[in-house]
């Protein structure tokens, strides 16, 4: 199955099921997707269905975008994301996706942009030993060997201080535990990537059939 939808991280909060486990939950907000267009085989080379999300203003849109949102009769979306696969062949141009498409019970993979932490050391980033911390130790958060580097070369993969989050990355496997039409909210058990108001896409899982 591919099945997908966009929507905007809210925070986390905690449930209670039918017999009273406490369950915590990151609650998405999902409003109404709208299909902006649908890719054919035998127009693009695959099939899958471009999906947009969230108001954005008239002005600062493009023209070739705007005749994008025209030709589907809708407003301008911020954000517009393809879901490949078949699965999603039923929806047409204009029509609106909402979280219904998916079931409580359901597994999903939520995909979205992490936290940036900005420029951290081989502690923090890598997870690397630190150095003994006693005085006479003139080694305590260093990057450790970098073995042999003539003409300074270091070997590739040598684990270095550097940028760390701010990457895209998929949480597999997560339950969908209220799908919520009328308040257009998504509660799937766990954490997922982002901060919150961040855009994240949920899809079917992959790996969990």
């Amino acid at each position: 199955m591919a099945k997908g939808i966009l929507g905007r991280k809210v925070g986390m909060t905690q449930v209670f099921d039918k017999d009273g486990k406490l369950i915590p939950v990151t609650v998405i907000e999902v409003t109404p997707n709208i299909v902006l267009q649908k890719k054919t085989i035998e127009n693009d080379g695959y099939e899958a269905v471009q999906l947009g999300f969230m108001e954005k203003r008239a002005n600062i849109v493009n023209k070739p975008d705007t005749g994008r949102f025209a030709k589907a009769g809708t407003t301008p979306k911020r954000y517009v994301k393809e879901i490949r696969g078949n699965d999603m062949n039923g929806f047409e141009v204009g029509q609106e996706v909402k979280c219904d498409i998916f079931t409580p019970g359901e597994f999903v993979d939520v995909t979205g942009v992490s936290k940036g932490k900005g420029f951290q050391g081989v502690i923090k980033r890598w997870n690397a030993k630190r150095g003994p911390m006693a005085h006479g130790s003139k080694y305590h958060r260093g990057v450790g060997s970098m073995g042999s580097i003539p003409a300074h070369h270091i070997r590739p993969g040598k684990h270095m201080p550097g940028r760390m989050g701010g990457e895209q990355v998929t949480v597999q496997n997560l339950v969908i535990v209220t799908a919520d039409v009328a308040n257009n909210a998504l509660l799937v058990r766990g954490n997922i990537p982002g901060a919150n108001k961040s855009l994240v896409v949920v899809r079917h899982a992959v790996k969990k059939q």
